[in-house]
């Protein structure tokens, strides 16, 4: 038998004892009745305040069990290794996002850096100096024809070409003047060896042009090459850096810290747990349903909880995930909740029972929890309902709380004026005022 089956069994059976001992009471002499009549008749009214019963709707749930879970649980580690300079946080402590945990000896990283930013400036220097050497001051763009070694090749080379027009026009003047008989044979050899001679020149000076262009490609390729170097440097300089911004371990998320295993001097790597953080709000309830009832688990359905803890506080959320397999040996599905807890007031691990609302419901009865009196002789819950002034008393069965409100199974109807205070001086018929 349950326990709401039992309880309300006593209940039935303090209410009929209540009405038997009201029917005792009717049975009395006229007599009796009168002086009761008279008496009530002297007394004045009892001052109540008052309150409504109401109609509402009730939802059905599905109630189980369940854990607590953090929504989100970091073991934190360094992302460089190396000896803890400082750590910064304890056990229990809250820490925003980005909060500075622990630090890595960070000479070292600082050395590097150093180091990088050096060879940025080595690297450079060697640009400049392969630029300079290229005429290229400034940065300006490459030109073959005006570097300074292909400028003096190509001066070379015009003024070969000039030398060699020279000497073919006097061999082309000479040799006719042999052809007329003006001028010896021998004569003429001279200037056809100089023609030839200046054409050698020109050729040899066109190749060295060639030549001097092809260098100064070369020499612009090394630019190229040095640029790199210096990009490379730079690289290595971004690595240093954040090798040096690694050296602080920052809180990924914010929360409450669970747990911080190292000390002060201790060697660590990536691999080292610093700290464990846990994000709580919203916490997670991870619910064991029983199989039967996993089908009207929904997500986004509201969900309320209560902890050993805080007995007489109730903490609402909303289903955001159903397992989709059934554990075989509880023959039930874990449903996850995410539970509003702005204070921190549940923690990890706490054990709790749940209601998830389904599909359907009821309606209910109920009164302001201050309108519900125990009367000690009969073991019953009471209301007085007060009707032209009179109170009534209703034997109740009481249902679950909600709020400042009492859920009332039976015993009253709703739209009824109750009274809220004063309710040991209550009796059946005694006049109110209010």
């Amino acid at each position: 038998m349950t326990t709401r089956a039992i309880r309300a069994i006593i209940f039935t059976i303090a209410a009929a004892g209540a009405v038997a001992g009201i029917s005792c009471g009717s049975s009395k002499g006229k007599g009796e009745r009168g002086n009761a009549n008279a008496q009530d008749n002297s007394q004045p009214p009892v001052t109540v305040t008052v309150g409504k019963s109401e109609g509402r709707d009730i939802p059905a749930v599905i109630t189980a069990t369940g854990s607590l879970a953090a929504m989100e649980e970091s073991n934190v580690a360094p992302k460089i290794a190396g000896k803890l300079s400082n750590v910064y946080v304890n056990v229990g402590q809250f820490v925003s996002q980005g909060a500075l945990l622990a630090k890595v000896d960070d000479h070292d990283a600082k050395l590097a850096l150093m180091t990088a930013q050096a060879n940025v400036k080595q690297a450079q220097a060697s640009v400049a100096q392969a630029e300079a050497k290229l005429g290229l001051l400034g940065g300006g763009k490459f030109n073959a024809t005006i570097v300074p070694e292909v400028l003096n090749a190509k001066a070379n080379l015009d003024q070969a070409v000039f030398e060699q027009k020279q000497a073919e026009a006097n061999e082309k003047r000479y040799r006719e003047l042999t052809e007329t008989g003006d001028v010896a044979m021998i004569t003429y050899e001279q200037y056809k060896t100089a023609r030839d001679t200046a054409r050698a020149k020109t050729n040899a000076a066109r190749q060295l042009l060639d030549s001097t262009i092809n260098t100064a490609k070369q020499s612009n390729q090394a630019i190229v090459s040095a640029q790199a170097a210096v990009d490379s440097a730079k690289t290595q300089v971004a690595t240093a850096q954040m090798n040096l911004t690694d050296t602080a371990i920052k809180a990924p998320f914010s929360g409450y810290i669970s747990a911080r295993p190292v000390a002060v001097g201790e060697y660590v790597s990536s691999a080292s747990v610093i700290v464990t953080l846990l994000r709580t709000d919203p916490i997670k309830a991870m619910i064991q349903v029983a199989e039967a009832d996993v089908p009207a688990a929904t997500i986004g359905h509201a969900v309320t909880i209560q902890v050993d803890a805080y007995k007489d506080r109730k903490f609402s959320g909303t289903v955001t995930a159903v397992n989709p397999s059934v554990d075989a040996t509880s023959r039930s599905a874990v449903v996850e909740a995410q539970i509003q807890n702005g204070d921190n007031a549940l923690r990890q691990g706490m054990f709790v029972i749940a209601n998830i609302t389904r599909e359907g419901g009821s309606k209910g009865v109920f009164v302001p929890k201050s309108a519900v009196y125990f009367d000690q002789p009969t073991q019953a819950y009471k209301v007085f309902v007060i009707q032209d002034g009179v109170a009534k008393l209703k034997v109740v069965q009481l249902g679950p709380e909600e709020g400042d409100s009492q859920q009332i199974i039976s015993g009253i109807d709703p739209d009824l004026v109750v009274a809220t205070s004063n309710l040991e001086k209550l009796y059946e018929g005694a006049k109110v005022a209010y």
